[in-house]
């Protein structure tokens, strides 16, 4: 008979320990135990070490290991995640492999406005970079102080800057990444066309770690812009502010790189966690429309004066009920701010079942005022809150808790009825259960009672292809087949 599992867990420990260093490989709990835990605190697992290794070929030779023992890996990165992706199962049978200390920016380019770098390169830090350089990269969101390129690569993520730009996705030029038996893919020069086979960089995109451990990317960086113009708007529906959208798109082109709407309920709940925040508005409105215009450097007060003939219009046609811009960089800031802080400052109110969907982008206003309140009916003392990028069809769609819910308890059993009631709405509305945070542990269930089957069976057998012993990531984002289905 083979090892026992206790001894084949003590040789692993010793090789990964000879392998990567006292910085690179611990079991100390008070290291380790901050990564066993997701963002939301909804999801907590065990892990036999945390492997923290400093290069590509370090990753690889980890990889190996893992391998010939056995070892299921769980990729980490900014540990920012919105569904469980990140966190290993309470077996603690797997290995958590940080990207952290891959930190290094490897080749920068600005006449070409791309950038090489390690998948662990914080996303805050890359702006900074950029900027030094005249340029910036065009996605951005609230985590950004944490989140890396790494898992925003893998989660394919989006934010506040997608109806301009696109997602990540777009982003990438090249891809490198640590296949599932150690053999690294190397697609980091980029090349406006190549058509030999398979784009296999776009198959790792999204994938959140189960096809293979992104290592580093080359991504592309625009100029950076000479000025912008942030306005926030009051409005009486969310109807009212598809159709500011529109007039805004219409009237402004190019200029326009965000529009994101909150109802008033989540800017009260940001002004109540932030003690300096201040309402932009005098006034309640019933919803609040956030947009932001970019232009080349010189450009400012012409941005400044079509924002304000577009708001003038706006007012004009009954639109919206009240508008202001911000007046200098500070206040600019604060606006997003309070679009930034929804998130937290719905978690310090109480327990609530976060949904990231996505419908097509002229049917929103109509989702939000048909599941709202086909929630709130279905489940009583329960609130619906929708929030977000209006113009790519991606609202942040929360059912809050009642008063008396226990954090916990009520998620796991009421909470998983709603999700469910509201993925089959969407589902209805032929949308997405998944716009931006991607499926990990808590929707992957879901993807396989609602998924396309066609859709499930491709991946399944990608899955079985790229990483047939299952060690990347297990548990995380592809379905399981159905009892007597194809695997």
């Amino acid at each position: 008979m083979g090892a026992s599992m206790s001894d084949r867990y003590e040789a692993f420990v010793e090789e990964a320990a000879a392998l990567l260093g006292p910085r690179g490989f611990t079991r100390d709990p008070e290291l380790v135990g901050p990564w066993l835990t997701d963002w939301r605190g909804r999801y907590t697992g065990r892990a036999i070490g945390l492997a923290s290794p400093d290069s590509t070929i370090q990753v690889s030779e980890f990889v190996q290991l893992c391998v010939r023992h056995r070892v299921p890996i769980v990729p980490q990165g900014g540990n920012s995640g919105m569904s469980g992706g990140a966190t290993p199962d309470e077996s603690g049978n797997a290995v958590v492999l940080s990207l952290r200390r891959m930190n290094r920016f490897r080749h920068f380019d600005p006449s070409e406005g791309q950038i090489t770098c390690d998948a662990g390169v914080v996303l805050q830090t890359l702006h900074e970079e950029a900027e030094k350089h005249g340029l910036r990269f065009p996605l951005t969101l609230g985590g950004k102080g944490s989140a890396t390129i790494g898992g925003l690569i893998s989660t394919n993520a989006g934010g506040t800057q997608v109806l301009r730009h696109g997602t990540m996705r777009n982003q990438v030029l090249g891809l490198e990444a640590v296949l599932a038996d150690g053999t690294i893919l190397d697609t980091l020069t980029p090349l406006k066309k190549d058509n030999r086979g398979f784009e296999l960089k776009q198959l790792l995109i999204g994938s959140e770690g189960t096809l293979g451990i992104v290592t580093g990317a080359t991504l592309r960086l625009l100029p950076q812009t000479g000025g912008r113009i942030v306005a926030w708007v009051g409005l009486p529906t969310l109807q009212h502010a598809r159709q500011l959208l529109l007039h805004v798109e219409a009237a402004t082109g190019d200029t326009l790189e965000g529009f994101e709407v909150l109802p008033d309920h989540s800017l009260r709940a940001v002004l109540d966690h932030l003690p300096d925040a201040r309402a932009p508005l005098a006034g309640t409105h019933s919803w609040n429309a956030l947009f932001e215009l970019v232009g080349r450097p010189g450009e400012e007060a012409q941005l400044r004066e079509l924002a304000e003939d577009v708001l003038a219009d706006a007012m004009e046609r009954g639109l919206i009920d009240d508008a202001t811009i911000a007046a200098n960089e500070t206040q600019a800031e604060a606006f997003w701010l309070i679009r930034d802080s929804i998130a937290p400052a719905e978690r310090a109110i109480g327990p609530a079942m976060q949904h990231d969907i996505s419908v097509p982008v002229a049917r929103m206003a109509d989702f939000v005022e048909h599941a709202s309140p086909a929630v709130e009916q279905k489940f009583p003392g329960t609130r619906a809150v929708a929030f977000g990028h209006l113009g790519d069809g991606n609202v942040h769609f929360h059912v809050l808790a009642p008063a008396s819910a226990v954090r916990g308890e009520w998620e796991a059993v009421e909470g998983k009825k709603i999700s469910a009631f509201v993925h089959d709405l969407v589902t209805d509305w032929d949308g997405s259960i998944s716009a931006e945070h991607g499926i990990g542990q808590m929707k992957r269930d879901e993807l396989g009672r609602l998924g396309d089957p066609a859709a499930l069976s491709v991946m399944r057998a990608v899955k079985q292809a790229l990483d047939p012993s299952g060690l990347l990531n297990p548990g995380k984002l592809v379905p399981l087949a159905k009892e007597g289905g194809t695997a």
